[in-house]
């Protein structure tokens, strides 16, 4: 114990005198052979307490309540309720602006110049100025008239990642030891979300989408130039992301190509080759065709896609409502065998060992049945979500039915992936596939291009 070795080892060894009225130890003296238990006892006290402490915040989390100090940019408090969050309408039309520049392409990077640009002040000069921490960045150390208008390319980052703004809370987001104290962050897939806690700031779609771009960050070019369908196109065969270049032929074409072939060669994936001008005309008609179709019905449209989707996901539906119903009765019967299991436990059937060893096998099983269950319950609520999104896509694209040339934010609200797939015959020849997923439609477009 750290204690022990100060009392007894440091403090002697430094010429340190201890003492410890209510405790009675004098490290000048030779009465504090007490002294070790005292620390253990202590220690142990210590431990129990701050379990204590963090069950309750475990409770709370599970139960949706906010546990911060502080309440996330864009909230606040309710004065009623410490637990429960309120929109803050002086800094809420700030995060939504965050959202909105990312869900046209944009990353942290562009948001933090247009926050200077615009005079928008960060987080900590809010946090100061409202008298919740006396704090300033160090910006505002440097420059302390235009210090308050540099934002950290991390709290961008952190409000875009972060599903408060959808109105849920998400708690336990990192790893706590006793004395050490936080040890490291959680994944975002093992925080505690409880959803609908509060009013949202941006819809879930939306967020799902810019968590999206967020992951499959673009690059620019040497140029300085970012290419207009970056982030967006991908490899059919092996995932990557299709970078675009200029051919060597004497009049220069853009085209894209696979990463995976750019960097290894044709033993690992083929080229995927699409020129930037016939992509760029795919997609724009495409777009056009859409839109059209969907002014000219877009209930019909809309039914099509539903019908369409329930008919190819009907079986896969089937089997997964039986494969639920399968887990929850096995979930109820590991539940009874629980009971008997402690009933032959109390009555001297079984020994406490074999108790704990037959506990073990059986808790393990139904957290894996319980994870399993509610992904499926997830993926049922998904598909029951069909005719919504598609309804949704509709209203979407009917705008877009006069469009007359691309721009990355308008391919941002509607894109969510273009795939590109390659077949080769036996003649050389190359058949190019291109799959055009959009945002809320469930069903992707597919274009034949052959080169």
């Amino acid at each position: 114990m750290q204690t022990g070795f100060l009392i007894e080892d440091f403090f002697p060894r430094h010429g340190v005198r201890y003492i410890a009225m209510n405790d009675g130890i004098d490290t000048m003296r030779d009465n504090n052979d007490i002294a070790p238990f005292k620390n253990i006892l202590n220690e142990m006290y210590s431990k129990d307490i701050s379990k204590k402490v963090h069950s309750s915040y475990l409770l709370k989390a599970q139960k949706g309540q906010f546990t911060g100090c502080l309440a996330p940019f864009g909230y606040r408090k309710d004065p009623e309720d410490k637990n429960h969050l309120l929109i803050d309408e002086e800094t809420a039309p700030i995060v939504r602006r965050l959202f909105a520049w990312a869900l046209e392409g944009h990353g942290p990077n562009y948001i933090r110049r247009r926050l200077e640009e615009e005079k928008i002040p960060c987080p900590t000069y809010w946090n100061r100025v409202r008298g919740f921490r006396n704090v300033s960045t160090k910006w505002e150390k440097k420059d302390p008239v235009n210090g308050r208008y540099m934002w950290d390319f991390s709290v961008i980052k952190d409000i875009l990642m972060n599903p408060v703004y959808t109105g849920a809370i998400a708690s336990q987001k990192k790893e706590y030891r006793f004395k050490i104290g936080t040890i490291g962050e959680k994944k975002p897939e093992d925080w505690i979300v409880v959803e609908n806690q509060h009013e949202p700031l941006v819809d879930r779609k939306t967020f799902d989408i810019v968590q999206r771009k967020l992951k499959s960050r673009q690059r620019p070019r040497q140029t300085g130039e970012i290419s207009l369908f970056a982030g967006l196109i991908k490899c059919g065969e092996c995932g990557k992301s299709l970078t675009i270049r200029y051919t060597n032929d004497k009049h220069p074409k853009q085209i894209y190509s696979c990463k995976t072939y750019n960097a290894y060669g044709k033993q690992h994936c083929t080229q995927h080759r699409v020129e930037y001008d016939t992509l760029y005309s795919l997609v724009l008609n495409k777009i056009r065709e859409c839109a059209r179709a969907a002014l000219m019905d877009g209930e019909a449209v809309a039914g099509k896609l539903t019908d369409t989707c329930e008919a190819e996901q009907k079986g896969q539906r089937e089997a997964l409502e039986r494969s639920l119903a399968k887990d929850e009765e096995r979930i109820d019967v590991l539940e009874k065998m629980v009971l008997r299991l402690y009933e032959d436990m109390v009555a001297g059937r079984i020994s406490e060992a074999n108790f704990n060893l037959l506990m073990e096998k059986t808790q393990k099983e139904q957290a894996e049945l319980k994870a399993r269950v509610e992904e499926g319950r997830k993926k049922l609520a998904d598909e029951i979500r069909l005719a919504y999104d598609a309804r949704q896509w509709v209203e979407a694209i009917q705008e877009y039915a006069d469009i007359t040339e691309l721009d990355a934010a308008t391919l941002n609200r509607l894109i969510k992936e273009i795939v590109v797939h390659e077949s080769i015959d036996s003649d050389k020849t190359r058949h190019i596939s291109i799959e055009i997923h959009f945002n809320l439609k469930p069903i992707p477009e597919v274009e034949q291009v052959t080169a």
